[in-house]
């Protein structure tokens, strides 16, 4: 293996602090596959049920939704908006109510 160059922006110090040495024989020897010492961990993983890092997307429960250009007048964006957090799926819920008191889809 060879040494990397140390770049100029960092300091000598800070570069040995990373340094990690090579394992030994020793260390290599005691290693066993992620599948004996983790089996859960393996298991999540292939089956897809692993608990990811908070901001990422896991497996969809329901369809996705659809990505969507439109536009709305002013006063329809500046009252969700001012909602706060989240203002765009409080839209998207008071669109299904409408939907729901207005009998479902078009032409039933």
């Amino acid at each position: 293996m060879t040494a990397k160059r140390k770049p100029e922006h960092i300091s000598q110090e800070d570069w040995d602090s990373v340094d990690v040495p090579e394992f030994t024989d020793e260390e290599l020897s005691r290693m066993r596959p992620a599948t004996e010492v983790l089996p859960e961990v393996v298991a999540a993983h292939e089956t897809g049920t692993l608990k990811r890092r908070r901001g990422q997307r896991g497996p969809q429960k329901a369809p996705k939704k659809i990505p969507l250009h439109i536009r709305f007048s002013p006063e329809v964006v500046e009252y969700f908006r001012a909602t706060g957090r989240g203002w765009q799926t409080r839209m998207d819920e008071a669109l299904k109510e409408w939907i729901a008191e207005h009998g479902g889809r078009p032409g039933e």
